[in-house]
């Protein structure tokens, strides 16, 4: 049997197998070379960075929509939305007007201004479910649109009218309120129509009040007590002779309640007026006025400068017939119109009458008036 031979190996220490041998020098190792990204890699690093900067830039968009839907909410809820709103889709139904009858003599001033200047205030309006809107405030801008768009044929220019938008939502009560105090502005409201106002809303069935005095101390808040009480009287006026007038507006207010005290008193005063006023649709103004005051009994100086603020009304006179006569005559100067009344005739020309001498115009209705006489 044959013996084995073994061999002893030492294995160095770690120690040793990083020393470097005696006289060697310490072998600095070459900088590593960069390993190189494939097309995919970077394609996909740039395609992160892009996809950081798109939620970086809509968080910001987001952002500055929620303010600005903020802002629009804000100023829609005060009717600070301005828009141009084609007048067909404009109704006017909602809200019953102030206006009574009769022509509206600075309808064609407000037309001028617009058509020169423009307009300077725009109506109000609130949007209905449908998509159309309802006028709130501004009958008589709206009108005027409407004239100028009927007289010009123009749409581009008078097809659609700057208005505020108001929100949906608000109760009848308030968008009669908003046409109130805008009409309280207004310099040349009458009494009249103050009072026409109060008494469609009280016969308005969409409304809560019934009683056109209660509608007044409803409708009228910003208005003084004693203003009030004055539209309370005119109510009882438009009441009894709304339909037989066409120029109420221009009642004076010591007429109208010399004419409610009046006609308290006697009932049957309202007969009368209707009676003088029959049949007679083409006077004027005066015309209205002076028969209203002759029923009253006022003097004619009276009734060209008005009643005293504080006169006590006078019994009414006695019907006098007819309350005018109307005729054209042939003339060297024209086709003259001619109306007469009591205490007054008028002639109606062609003719520019400050042309002629003023002696020559005295000689010939000294002698007009004599042959009269």
């Amino acid at each position: 049997m044959k013996k084995r031979r073994t061999f002893g190996i030492d294995l160095p220490d770690e120690d040793e197998l990083n020393a470097f041998p005696a006289g060697k020098d310490v072998v600095t190792p070459a900088p590593a070379v960069p390993t190189r990204r494939s097309p995919m890699a970077a394609a996909i690093t740039e395609n992160a960075d892009s996809l950081r900067d798109r939620r970086a830039m809509e968080e910001q968009i987001r952002a500055e929509n929620d303010a600005l839907a903020a802002e629009h909410v804000r100023m829609k809820k005060l009717g600070l939305i301005v828009d141009l709103v084609p007048l067909d889709q404009i109704e006017t139904w909602k809200l019953v007007r102030d206006r009574v009858k009769g022509d509206d003599f600075e309808l064609a001033e407000l037309v001028t201004s617009i058509r020169d200047l423009g307009l300077s205030n725009p109506i109000r309006v609130e949007m209905r479910e449908d998509g159309r809107y309802e006028l709130v405030q501004g009958f008589r801008r709206l009108s005027a649109y409407r004239q100028l768009l009927a007289e010009t044929g123009d749409a581009a220019s008078w097809g659609a009218i700057p208005a505020g938008i108001l929100p949906r939502g608000e109760d009848l009560e308030g968008l009669y309120r908003r046409m109130v105090d805008e009409n309280l502005v207004r310099k040349d409201i009458s009494f009249a129509e103050m009072a026409m106002l109060a008494l469609n809303y009280a016969r308005d069935p969409h409304t809560s009040e019934n009683d056109p005095d209660k509608a007044v101390a409803q409708l009228f808040q910003s208005a003084g007590y004693q203003k009030r009480s004055y539209i309370r009287q005119f109510i009882r006026l438009m009441e009894r002779l709304g339909e037989d007038l066409q120029f109420s507006q221009h009642i004076p207010r010591a007429l109208g309640l010399q004419l409610v005290t009046a006609l308290e008193e006697n009932p049957d005063l309202a007969g009368e007026i209707r009676a003088r006023l029959k049949g007679w649709d083409n006077r004027s103004v005066k015309d209205e006025l002076e028969i209203l005051r002759r029923v009253l009994g006022n003097s004619p100086r009276e009734a060209a400068a008005g009643a005293d603020e504080d006169a006590t009304p006078a019994k009414p006179a006695t019907p006098s017939g007819k309350a005018k006569t109307t005729f054209q005559l042939p003339s060297r100067l024209g086709q003259a119109k001619c109306t007469a009344a009591n205490g007054r005739l008028e002639i109606r020309l062609a003719r520019d009458f400050t042309a002629i001498e003023r002696r020559r115009l005295e000689l010939a209705l000294e002698r007009m008036l004599n042959d009269l006489g």
